[in-house]
């Protein structure tokens, strides 16, 4: 089993932010996405960098109102958002070519 990793929110300035959790890039970038204001239409570019490391893994992210699913609790309401992420292109880039 791999141990959980910190991500570091990088904006475009490179001022960084909050600090997201996850074992994977993809699953920080996912709590990121679920907090942001993207759209499908309009994604945001989200930038995290791996604590420790130059590594700065770069996705776009949305969130989607569907619906909840089958078997919900009681205390869920019947639409959720639900965060999408896409890798970019390139997916890592160093911090010295930024």
């Amino acid at each position: 089993m791999s141990e959980t990793r910190n991500f570091v929110l990088r904006d475009s300035k490179g001022k960084e932010h909050g600090v997201f959790t996850g074992k994977q890039p993809r699953q920080a970038a996912l709590k990121v996405a679920n907090r942001g204001k993207g759209t499908k239409s309009k994604p945001e570019k989200i930038m995290l960098r791996e604590r420790g490391t130059k590594k700065v893994h770069v996705f776009l992210g949305w969130k989607q109102m569907v619906a909840a699913p089958k078997n919900k609790p009681d205390w869920m309401p019947d639409k959720i958002n639900k965060p999408f992420v896409k890798k970019q292109k390139p997916g890592i880039v160093k911090l010295d070519s930024i």
